[in-house]
């Protein structure tokens, strides 16, 4: 084999060691073709990161189908091909990610973790974008922007500020159920492998009668969950702030293939007015014993990436990325996430990065879009007229597709107006998932609010601890309590950090081995 090193060009090249000089001293020439071509390329190595989901890995495998809903056909409830035959297997990327923190922090970190799905279907792409945790903090996406600043480091001190986060949540009450299960040990995932996935938002299914149902989707690992204390969390970042990643490539390289279920809830398509909450509303969890949680299939991940970047770093997804039975819901954060996610990748990779092989679909494409940053090649159809890009034509440019079932057509009457929904219920299944979990990981989440809120001002915390008494009188007290013990025996140094990372940075002041200059 041939592996002659080569510039972009494909000129061979002799000498990979010297810049081309005067003597060989120098100076340095300007026609240093290979030079400038290599290190004007390496100064163009890396795209704009993420501004959320920043950290990532991911693998490839494949999505097989049971055929059914539980015991129903599936069909019954959605004409989408990828779930209609038993055994059917569609290929599959997944990426996992941190959310908040940038592209090397540690895999440590409390935050909700990405859990993103794209699956390469015989009727083009489907992107199934979610989290780890089945709510979010929000349920409008108006509030995103701002949500993400306020969790984001302090653009003066670019140091993450819990002030700052909770002077966000304390005005955002319908957080408080999101808050719970994030400063628990569930907000620190063991690894990739044994977490949950989500959909988060609501969804649609149509059948072939274009009916349509509300759907959430779930993935549960088959190797189990598990989850990390905030202590485990500090030994583990100490030897391995890349564990998730290694682990996930590790078990993938040795013949250990994590899988998944996929199980999907469902319910009619109508306002649901006998539950004390909105079933568009993605700070609500449906309760399994209303809605089970039916099985629909299994994907494995059997493939390691062969270049990061390529794969990984340049996959891009969208919630607005579905195939033919699959549909929006009304969910206000889905509705605002679908023109955002796309967009940010137009963004930040380029506008043609649907042409680059991780986010192609694994079919023939056609389209009468042209040109653009970094296009290389022409999606026409064969024996297409390539003198036509538009349509409708009659010089044998592209055509519409026949529709393969009724359309769904959703009926509107109602006013165009800015209101928030009514069933807000902003506390309750907070409450309920308190109570829920067991006394271990209530010590937990008590102990790491407490932290967290420490640096908090006293406005803040005594509405935070108003939350969380509405959500669980227990929950309130505990947190009123332990903060109030805080207190005393709390130093005022001035930090602006949370109190782990303002004892980390003591620690910091004292260590080191002081030596002489050289």
């Amino acid at each position: 084999m041939d592996q002659t090193l080569t510039n972009r060009q494909g000129h061979p090249i002799t000498d990979n060691q010297n810049i081309r000089t005067i003597g060989n001293r120098g100076p340095s020439t300007l026609e240093n073709y290979h030079f400038i071509e290599k290190i004007s390329h390496f100064d163009r190595e890396r795209v704009p990161e993420r501004v959320v989901h920043g950290r990532g890995a991911g693998a490839h495998g494949y999505f097989e189908a049971y055929g059914k809903l539980g015991d129903e056909p599936i069909s019954n409830y959605t004409r989408a091909k990828l779930f209609q035959e038993a055994g059917k297997r569609t290929p599959v990327f997944v990426r996992f990610s941190t959310v908040i923190h940038g592209g090397h922090s540690p895999e440590t970190l409390r935050d909700p973790r990405g859990f993103a799905t794209k699956f390469y279907t015989e009727d083009g792409n489907w992107d199934l974008v979610g989290n780890n945790l089945k709510i979010f903090f929000i349920r409008d996406a108006m509030k995103f922007p701002d949500m993400v600043h306020a969790f984001k480091p302090d653009p003066v001190t670019n140091v993450q500020n819990m002030e700052r986060f909770f002077d966000f949540v304390s005005q955002t009450p319908e957080a408080t159920h999101m808050i719970t299960f994030l400063f628990s040990p569930w907000g620190i995932p063991a690894n990739y492998r044994q977490m949950q996935g989500s959909g988060v938002n609501t969804y649609k299914w149509v059948n072939a009668e274009g009916k349509g149902v509300l759907v959430k989707y779930h993935w549960e690992p088959l190797q189990g969950i598990r989850n990390l204390t905030r202590k485990e969390a500090e030994e583990l970042q100490a030897k391995n702030f890349n564990h998730a990643t290694q682990d996930l490539y590790e078990a993938i390289e040795r013949g250990d293939y994590p899988a998944w279920e996929l199980q999907v809830q469902w319910m009619s398509d109508d306002a649901h007015e006998e539950l004390d909450f909105d079933p568009l509303d993605d700070t609500k969890l449906w309760d399994p014993e209303l809605f089970p949680m039916l099985p629909v299939g299994k994907m494995v991940l059997n493939r390691n990436p062969d270049n990061y970047f390529a794969e990984v770093e340049q996959a891009a997804f969208g919630t607005g990325v579905l195939v033919d039975g699959l549909d929006f819901s009304d969910d206000k954060m889905l509705q605002g996430r679908t023109f955002s996610y796309s967009d940010t990748q137009r963004y930040r990779v380029g506008s043609n990065y649907l042409q680059l092989p991780i986010n192609a679909p694994k079919k023939r494409v056609a389209t009468n879009q042209r040109d653009g940053q970094m296009a290389f090649y022409v999606d026409i159809a064969p024996g297409q007229n390539p003198h036509v890009n538009y349509e409708p034509s009659t010089m044998g440019g592209l055509t519409e597709a026949d529709r393969p079932g009724a359309a769904h057509e959703p009926a509107y009457d109602a006013k165009l107006i800015r209101q928030p929904i009514d069933r807000q219920n902003n506390f309750k299944q907070a409450g309920e998932t308190y109570r829920k979990l067991e006394q271990w990981e209530r010590d937990e989440l008590i102990g790491n609010l407490v932290d967290a809120l420490g640096t908090c001002s006293a406005v803040i915390r005594d509405t935070m601890v108003k939350h969380f008494a509405e959500a669980d009188p227990d929950y309130g007290k505990r947190v009123a309590d332990g903060l109030k013990e805080a207190d005393e025996h709390r130093k005022d140094g001035g930090h602006v950090g949370t109190k782990p990372a303002n004892e980390g940075m003591e620690i910091a002041r004292e260590l080191g081995h002081r030596t002489d200059g050289y």
